[in-house]
């Protein structure tokens, strides 16, 4: 508790706060209730930082994201008014500056070089973030529990509607046919797996490293009837062999890291060869810039989201085309509002799973993605992609929508109507 007002140090850190966050319409107030603990010379505020204490004050100073995203788990920092918007707040001015310090610069090469997902590295961070009990997540996430973006053909749809949807623009997508052969890197709980074989006819090979996930899918599975169809293997993406048709991957090349693009794209042309194709769905940039600091600490270790450009290097050396790019990024903010609200309604379960600073801490990751998707600093692209021997290419996009198998219209290719 400050008694005497911010010390000359205090208040030097103060303006510091201030030059990150710039025009930020947000009021920091230091210390407990006193005149000369709050920062002047701001605009009118919507919004109110409580920073408790030096210690609190030095960390946000001197590492913005990470001193806010520690200081807001721990309590040392709250937050007067609605979150996602001071977040939004502070990514519009801090975007605007990109500037940083070269011991912010040097902390994320550091990150970078312990955070390698290596075999090893890559099982770690996976744990650290799956591993949390499907139990945590099913409080918060869609009745099939389907943890990557939903696709809402409007945007009054249910979240569970949405997820069906987006599995069904997948598939449609990657132009799945009976008796296809297909393989899934990264699968989660099971759902699109199931979801393929269950209603595209289809048999899947899905990969995935998380124990607790392989687990939940392997017993779905078999409640389905469909143990005979899926496989969940309990492995890394490095090691899948054997030919496949079609090769997707939804929400794993964010666990990849670009130093080890090349090495996935090696395993997709190993199982589809020339002759194959697939899909790409994942968190990317518009421009290549590190990802969340706070979130690779905290959260989700290993991550990285690419741009478009850096994404390519999956592609490119084997002479995959790129059949169609398209952006979900304001499906993955619906999505996050959906997941957010249902866990603010769960939180006192997750307090009792954990404590009260991971309950913070995963407010502010739910909260933050939220933001980062509003505003543009995070983009959500599914890419599809073909061997150079690959002929069932579609004239136009039309087979994504009237050709659903809701109505019964097939596709027209480019090799039949030349």
């Amino acid at each position: 508790m400050l008694k005497s007002g911010p010390s000359s140090i205090d208040k030097f850190l103060l303006r510091k706060v201030r030059e990150v966050v710039g025009d930020a319409p947000v009021r920091f107030v230091y210390g407990e209730a006193n005149g000369d603990g709050v920062l002047p010379f701001q605009k009118e505020s919507v919004d109110t930082m409580f920073i408790a204490d030096r210690r609190a004050l030095f960390e946000l100073a001197a590492y913005p994201e990470v001193g806010f995203g520690d200081g807001y788990a721990s309590g040392k920092i709250r937050i007067g008014g609605d979150l996602v918007r001071l977040l939004e707040s502070l990514f519009y001015a801090i975007e605007r500056k990109k500037n940083e310090s070269w011991y912010q610069r040097a902390w994320a090469r550091w990150q970078d070089w312990h955070q390698d997902n290596s075999p090893e590295g890559s099982r770690r961070h996976i744990h650290h973030h799956y591993d949390l009990t499907s139990d945590f997540y099913g409080l918060w996430l869609d009745a099939r529990m389907v943890y990557t973006c939903a696709y809402f053909p409007t945007p009054s749809a249910t979240l569970e509607e949405a997820q069906l949807a987006k599995m069904d623009h997948v598939c449609r997508k990657v132009q799945l046919q009976p008796g296809d052969d297909v393989i899934e890197a990264g699968c989660g709980w099971g759902s699109l797996a199931l979801h393929m074989a269950k209603n595209y006819g289809v048999s899947v090979r899905a990969f995935n490293i998380s124990k607790e996930q392989i687990e939940y899918a392997r017993a779905r599975a078999k409640a389905e009837g469909l143990a005979g169809r899926v496989e969940f293997i309990e492995d890394d993406y490095r090691n899948i062999k054997g030919r496949c048709d079609a090769f997707v991957s939804v929400g794993m090349l964010e666990h990849v890291g670009a130093e080890h693009y090349k090495e996935l794209g090696n395993v997709i042309h190993r199982t589809t060869g020339d002759s194959g194709r697939g899909l790409l769905h994942f968190i990317g940039r518009a421009k290549a810039k590190p990802f969340s600091r706070w979130i690779r600490k905290r959260i989700f270790p290993g991550a990285y989201a690419p741009a478009l450009s850096e994404a390519q290097e999956v592609l490119e050396p084997w002479n995959y085309a790129v059949l169609d790019v398209e952006n979900l990024r304001f499906h993955y903010a619906k999505t996050l509002e959906h997941w957010l609200n249902r866990y603010e309604q769960s939180v006192s379960r997750v307090a009792e799973m954990f404590d009260e600073e991971f309950v913070r801490a995963w407010r502010l990751y739910l909260a933050g993605s939220l933001t980062a998707f509003r505003v543009g600093s995070l983009q959500l692209y599914q890419v599809v992609f073909a061997g150079s021997a690959y002929e069932r290419i579609p004239w136009t996009r039309d087979f994504l929508y009237r050709g659903s198998k809701q109505t019964k219209e097939e596709p027209r290719w480019i090799h039949a109507m030349s």
